[in-house]
């Protein structure tokens, strides 16, 4: 995604009315290809979240969190690098209300310890994330506040 198309992208979003709809921006961050499509998808069909960038590391996903300014990140746990923990402990640094959910395909028990002692506001696995999981998410972490302050 270029630079000028995620910039138009966030003005847009940030131009709609917020007292009509508490609409929330979303990153999505996974070494795989295949599952970065899966989750655009995914934030697409999501009526209160709407997709501004993509990356495929947790190093991309923290320079694009001060770029983008998201309102929520989803972010795979396992990455090569600084993985999903490790950003996730930059990304609350630099953007404390940032809504961050990690995502793993791993059961609980094999999650690393790090996972949590991490500050992401949730832990989701992969296979029951939906648009109305989503939806959830960012009502009770992020939408509600917004919505009431508007």
């Amino acid at each position: 995604m270029s630079t000028s198309r995620r910039h138009s992208r966030r003005a847009e979003i940030e131009s709609r009315d917020p007292s009509a709809h508490a609409v929330g921006s979303v990153l999505t961050v996974d070494d795989q290809a295949f599952f970065r499509t899966v989750l655009r998808q995914l934030v697409s069909a999501t009526s209160s979240l709407a997709f501004v960038g993509e990356a495929d590391s947790g190093e991309q996903a923290v320079e694009l969190v001060r770029e983008l300014r998201p309102d929520v990140v989803l972010i795979d746990v396992r990455m090569p690098g600084l993985g999903g923990i490790g950003a996730t402990h930059h990304i609350k640094a630099l953007r404390s209300g940032t809504v961050v959910v990690l995502i793993s395909t791993a059961r609980r028990e094999e999650l690393p310890p790090e996972a949590e002692e991490c500050p992401a506001d949730e832990i989701v696995w992969k296979s029951d994330l939906s648009p109305e999981l989503l939806d959830d998410i960012w009502g009770r972490r992020g939408g509600q506040a917004r919505r009431g302050a508007c």
